[in-house]
């Protein structure tokens, strides 16, 4: 299944020196439904790219499998307006997810729409504190620089937001984009999961502000730091805080602000320890 991320939008471009008709490429925007053993689970709003990471990033961050081999099968498929992603899990995760399932309606604004408890919403994050990972602040400052780089749909469109996986003495290896700065961050989980990159090697990378979701998912990850370009919530804050990850925000230009953990920022040139 291929369905276009980008679409050509009609519009009347007024300017300064006056207006003129043209074409604006949009980021699309579809339901996407991941469906455990035949029943939906989940609806998003997403950007349909890179779908089969963003299966098997959801199934991990929101603690649907632990690994990526409890999953047996992926399969993507086009049902009317939206795409309904099949995903069929072995025994013992299957058995596990019927008996803890639930339902979410989640808008592209929310991560935790539908979440039936609030012991649910506020659920103990995975600790990353023993992670070996420390960054310098030219780590930090060209961690956001380079995610600008990997940036393909949001060049063309100025609307999605992307999430990158950052290793010092490396760069970037990977990143992901959605309208939806969750969406962008399981498909993130999803690549690296299939790539066998181990999380505490490197940061999360966010263009997004840091809510209490984004810390739960980088977590989940096993990522020892996650950098923004935007602002955290107080919760977030309490969150990394309590998982052992440093919290880096606001990054702008050379400027930032370290809000858990400084610690992990180190003077020079860090290097990762695997």
């Amino acid at each position: 299944m291929s369905r276009p991320p980008v679409t050509a939008a009609p519009r009347i471009a007024r300017r300064v020196h006056g207006a003129a008709t043209a074409a604006r490429m949009v980021p699309e925007e579809v339901p996407v439904a991941f469906s455990y053993g035949g029943t939906t689970h989940a609806v998003m709003m997403a950007t349909p790219a890179d779908l089969e990471d963003f299966a098997l990033g959801f199934s991990l961050t929101e603690g649907i499998v632990a690994a990526p081999d409890e999953i047996e099968a992926v399969a993507v498929e086009e049902a009317g307006e939206g795409i309904d992603i099949q995903i069929t899990l072995g025994g013992e995760p299957g058995a596990r997810f019927a008996a803890r399932r639930r339902h979410l309606a989640g808008p592209v604004g929310c991560g935790l729409c539908g979440i039936e408890s609030i012991e649910e919403a506020l659920r103990r994050v995975r600790d990353v504190g023993a992670a070996a990972l420390t960054l310098s602040a030219g780590d930090i400052t060209r961690s956001v620089r380079q995610l600008a780089e990997w940036q393909t749909l949001h060049a063309q469109t100025g609307a999605v937001h992307a999430a990158g996986f950052y290793v010092p003495g490396s760069g970037i290896l990977a990143a992901r984009e959605d309208v939806g700065r969750h969406n962008a961050l399981d498909k993130l989980a999803g690549g690296l999961a299939r790539a066998g990159v181990d999380g505490e090697t490197g940061a999360v990378v966010v263009t997004s502000r840091v809510s209490v979701e984004m810390v739960q998912k980088a977590a989940a990850i096993g990522a020892p730091a996650i950098l923004a370009v935007s602002a955290p919530t107080a919760l977030a804050i309490r969150t990394a805080e309590e998982a052992g990850m440093m919290l880096v925000a606001l990054v702008r230009g050379d400027e930032f602000d370290v809000f858990t953990h400084a610690r992990r920022l180190v003077e020079g040139e860090a290097r990762n320890v695997a």
